[in-house]
């Protein structure tokens, strides 16, 4: 019988062996996503790249007005989203502690005391002076079935919960990066829409003093009916665009009390658009450190080494499991000799098990892990190359806006002196009302217009700095 034990050990060898191999391979898993030398969209694709990056700026020292940080301090302490990946950290680690359980013996004490008692007269007759009563108790450690973790089957277990638990943790930075970008998009936004509406509110009142001088002269039979209707038809453009305007500022107002997560209320403002300033020098880095920068493609790849040591699992499933089980301890019918010698019990019981026929659940399991996978490893490459795009998208955009907002500052100055020399040459009855106002009708929406540029461009750069990996850094 010893002799069969050993030679199923022996023979139980040979499958480890030739696992170790695959396990090897499993491992190394190639992508097919390749580094670009440089970011499409910099301003000299030529230049060689500056390996310092925007990203490595703290987000405190990129947004600079206070209320802003303000905004995002309490965006880092209350949003909902960010309490949901710090409980979810809290998950993997708990889940790493139990598999890493498995890895040791679990040992349990126990004590047991017991007190019988007979009839004399039942089904073995007990004389005098015999007692009918009979206690006994006993004191045991027990070892639970511990498995040898020969082939590594419980590290492997281990291993991929960490990198579970690493996955999570990259995963709340990138949650700290879309927090910041989201808050600061959104406060550049309610922002402008504040500028819009001082645009509007200077219009308005810029109309209805117009509007007035028209009714006089019409009144006096210098102007017309026709210059006094179109007059109207100016000050009731600019009267509808208000309400409009603060319809959408309540609306980001609520938005973005709720990214910070409070309940909908108004918003402390800080720094006007036009006061806004951000870094002029942003440099993007080297293409090949956003993969270990920004904590989305991080996480991805822990998952992706998780997905990987499944693997491994579900094939050692092959090879035989070895466990331990036994207990030690006393046992007596006196408890003043419970601790005696004579009194000790003890078993060890060794196991070992083989799978010999479980009709392709293994070989399915490992098909099944594998092609998990490769699900992980697609999520990784897409991550990878949107990461890429993200940048290349921003750097363009920053790049054009920059030169929209240029030009429609030009065009905003333009307008601004033909409103003043058409409103001169009506009053100085060399032209109608018609060009005076049909310059003051571009001004209002050239001005909105530059206010949305000055918005975007400000955008831009808080995409920037997001698709580079920015925020998180404490």
């Amino acid at each position: 019988m010893k002799r069969a034990v050993i030679l199923l050990m022996i023979v139980s060898l040979f499958p480890a062996f030739a696992l170790g191999q695959k396990n090897k391979q499993a491992t190394k898993v190639p992508t097919k996503v390749t580094t670009p030398p440089v970011f499409r969209g910099v301003a000299d694709p030529n230049a060689p790249p500056d390996p310092q990056t925007f990203a490595d700026t703290r987000w405190f020292d990129v947004f600079r007005d206070q209320r802003l940080q303000d905004l995002i301090r309490d965006a880092l302490i209350h949003n909902y989203d960010l309490r949901e990946a710090v409980a979810r950290i809290d998950l993997a680690r708990a889940n790493l502690g139990l598999t890493r359980s498995e890895q040791y013996p679990q040992i349990y004490g126990g004590a047991d005391f017991t007190t019988v008692g007979r009839s004399r007269d039942g089904e073995v007759r007990i004389p005098e002076p015999i007692k009918k009563a009979h206690s006994f108790g006993s004191v045991l450690i027990n070892l639970l079935s511990f498995e040898l973790d020969i082939w590594g089957r419980l590290r492997k277990q281990t291993q991929a919960a960490r990198a579970d638990l690493l996955a999570t943790e990259e995963a709340r930075k990138a949650v700290l990066t879309t927090i910041v970008g989201d808050v600061a998009g959104s406060y550049f936004i309610l922002r402008e829409a504040d500028f819009e509406l001082e645009i509007a509110r200077r219009t308005l009142t810029s109309r209805l003093e117009s509007l007035r001088i028209i009714k006089l002269r019409e009144s006096r039979g210098v102007a017309n009916k026709l210059e006094l209707r179109q007059a109207e038809e100016l000050v009731y453009d600019a009267t509808e665009t208000i309400p409009n305007l603060e319809r959408l500022i309540e609306q980001q107002e609520n938005f973005l009390s709720v990214l910070i997560g409070k309940n909908p209320g108004p918003i402390t403002r800080g720094l006007s658009l036009t006061e806004e300033q951000l870094p002029p020098n942003v440099p993007e880095g080297l293409p090949s450190d956003l993969l270990v920068r920004r904590p989305d493609i991080r996480s991805a790849e822990q998952s992706l080494i998780a997905a990987g040591a499944r693997i491994e699992v579900a094939r050692k499933a092959y090879l035989p499991q070895i466990s331990l089980s036994g207990f030690f301890g006393f046992e007596s019918t006196s408890l003043s000799n419970l601790f005696k010698s004579p009194q000790s019990i003890w078993a060890f019981i060794p196991q070992i098990s083989q799978p010999i026929f479980t009709g392709g659940r293994i070989k399915s399991n490992i098909k099944f892990n594998q092609a998990q996978r490769d699900l992980i490893l697609v999520d990784y490459e897409r991550t990878i190359q949107n990461a890429f795009r993200e940048v290349s998208d921003a750097l363009i955009a920053r790049r054009k806006l920059r030169e929209v907002r240029e030009q429609r500052a030009l065009l905003v100055a333009t307008l601004q002196d033909r409103v003043r020399l058409s409103y001169m040459r009506y009053t100085g009855g060399v032209s109608n009302l018609l060009e005076a106002l049909d310059a003051d009708r571009e001004l209002f929406n050239a001005e909105l217009s530059l206010a949305q540029a000055r918005r975007d461009e400000l955008i831009t750069v808080v995409q920037l700095y997001k698709a580079l990996g920015g925020g998180w850094q404490q």
